[in-house]
């Protein structure tokens, strides 16, 4: 088990990383977007590549970015019905989640994905606007960031496997949800004024 908590660990260390960096495009397609609005205004101009291009920076994000989603435990889920449940129940869940849904899912995509991205190469498909994008670099992304969720969801595994057994502590028992947090930090802000 402890060969596999340090596969593990590689697995968060290199989505963390990865999602570090490529949260960053959000700003670039803010950039990307208030630079095609001004050009559009003022000059009374504009491409469908700068439109398209905004798409394509927001999918790499969500994409790419879910497996870091699903390391820091932000993932969506009934937190509320979660709580009210014994730790060893809340565990199994994510067991069953993990195993049933998430895995199959991101296969199904992976397996789906791959005659749809090599269609788009073989006939090198173009946006269907004049002057927009080629689309297979795009449909790329569904494989790809799939295919990450299943590594991180591999990890998540190992991690919730390890926790049940004692080896391992909880990662996110110590962790404070980011929406509580900020409540939290808005009552202190009332309260002091």
């Amino acid at each position: 088990m402890q060969s596999l908590l340090k596969l593990s660990r590689g697995i968060d260390a290199f989505t963390r990383w990865t999602g570090k960096r490529l949260a960053w495009l959000i700003l670039v397609a803010v950039i990307v977007s208030a630079l095609n609005a001004i050009v559009r205004k003022v000059f009374d101009t504009s491409s469908n590549s700068w439109l398209e291009l905004q798409w394509v920076l927001f999918s790499i994000v969500f994409l790419l970015c879910s497996p870091w989603t699903l390391l820091d435990n932000e993932h969506i889920r009934i937190d509320i019905v979660n709580q009210m449940l014994p730790k060893r129940v809340r565990d199994g869940i994510d067991v069953v989640g993990h195993l049933v849904f998430l895995m199959p899912l991101c296969i199904v995509m992976i397996i789906t994905g791959g005659p749809f991205f090599m269609r788009s190469v073989e006939i090198n498909e173009q946006s269907g606007n004049a002057g927009g994008l080629p689309q297979w670099p795009t449909k790329s992304l569904i494989i790809i960031g799939f295919t990450f969720l299943l590594v991180q969801g591999i990890s998540e595994l190992i991690k919730r496997i390890a926790v049940m057994r004692g080896l391992i502590p909880d990662p996110h028992a110590s962790k404070v949800n980011a929406i509580e947090a900020e409540v939290e930090h808005l009552v202190e802000a009332i309260e002091k004024n």
